[in-house]
């Protein structure tokens, strides 16, 4: 079989919500992310330049509906471009033996934090006795550990994801926090996504860090977010109030990791509240700075007392109390 690749040149702040566009066209939702590499200094681990643009790669059979596919993934970045400047969308085709093993080559050990290192699930490594390994497929980009968001949430989790603690991953995406929550200690835990696609790569990267023991994943939310679409379809369930149909939200949760967007916090900064046990822990990230002080406002309003400011970037991560 013949393949199409289409690729498309993006900035570091936009690799996870252009690769969740190319994730709905590629064959089996896989997306590659090719970063700027820098070489360490020894060993196999590298680093990468946020200053220089990310590559992203999907693939699609080269069929009769290819260049329907093509076109209508063209139009979807051109409408994102008017948020944020893309590269034009490239094409190649590709043999199946090039296919398969295309988008392997673009990945190498990444370590994030203290002691959190993401490793493609096709190489080796040899851990230091205090770090936490993450096995990731990249080839299935959601959340693969590139973005600003991602890794402040690997590092705040280092410190608060503790022996013992009922943990709640919202967005889960590729599953990459409540990988880290579990082998950090904290447990039982719970990774849900209404995307059913990222629902079913976190189960999948769940299973192959050999977790399921400890980590549930599937699709769902929180109380009004269960009315939402996926937040690149706009749809953020505003025409569902929170009335009856919404059951409510009941205290279960020591530590809550929901690496979202601005505008889904807020709409549900009640329900996350209600769903964190008195003492527990809230860390919230992919928020952009023009929109923090909605959220500060909105966790205040729920009750939520904020510990902790971590920025990187024009990126914030909070951490509240309730």
């Amino acid at each position: 079989m013949t393949w199409l690749e289409l690729s498309v040149q993006v900035d570091n702040e936009a690799v996870e919500s252009v690769s969740e566009l190319l994730a709905r066209y590629g064959y089996n939702g896989g997306v590659v992310a090719e970063p700027a590499w820098i070489p360490g200094d020894e060993g196999p681990e590298f680093s990468y330049d946020p200053n220089r643009p990310v590559t992203l790669r999907t693939y699609i059979p080269l069929d009769a509906q290819a260049e329907d596919v093509r076109q209508r993934l063209e139009q979807a970045l051109w409408h994102f471009n008017q948020i944020r400047p893309l590269g034009p969308l490239q094409t190649r085709q590709l043999e199946e033996e090039d296919w398969a093993n295309a988008w392997k080559q673009h990945y190498s050990i990444m370590r994030v934090g203290q002691r959190t290192v993401i490793v493609p699930s096709w190489l080796e490594y040899s851990p230091a006795p205090d770090d936490v390994v993450i096995a990731l497929d990249p080839g299935m980009a959601f959340g693969t550990g590139l973005h600003p968001t991602t890794q402040l949430c690997l590092r705040l989790l280092e410190t608060y994801a503790q022996p013992g603690l009922r943990t709640l991953d919202l967005g889960t995406g590729s599953g990459i926090l409540a990988i880290a929550a579990a082998k950090l200690g904290a447990g039982p835990v719970l990774a849900i996504d209404n995307d059913p696609v990222a629902a079913q790569v976190a189960a999948e990267n769940v299973r192959i860090n050999q977790i399921e023991h400890v980590v549930t994943a599937g699709e769902g939310s929180l109380g009004a977010g269960q009315h939402m679409g996926h937040w690149l379809s706009g749809d953020f369930g505003e025409d569902h109030p929170a009335d009856a149909s919404t059951p409510p939200t009941t205290p279960q949760f020591n530590l809550i990791a929901a690496n979202l967007i601005a505008k889904v916090l807020v709409i549900l900064a009640n329900d996350l509240a209600a769903a964190l046990m008195p003492g527990g822990i809230l860390v919230s990230s992919g928020i952009i700075d023009t929109k923090e002080a909605d959220v500060v406002a909105a966790f205040e309003a729920a009750g939520l007392r904020q510990l902790e400011r971590h920025v990187e970037g024009e990126w914030v991560a909070l951490v509240h109390t309730r």
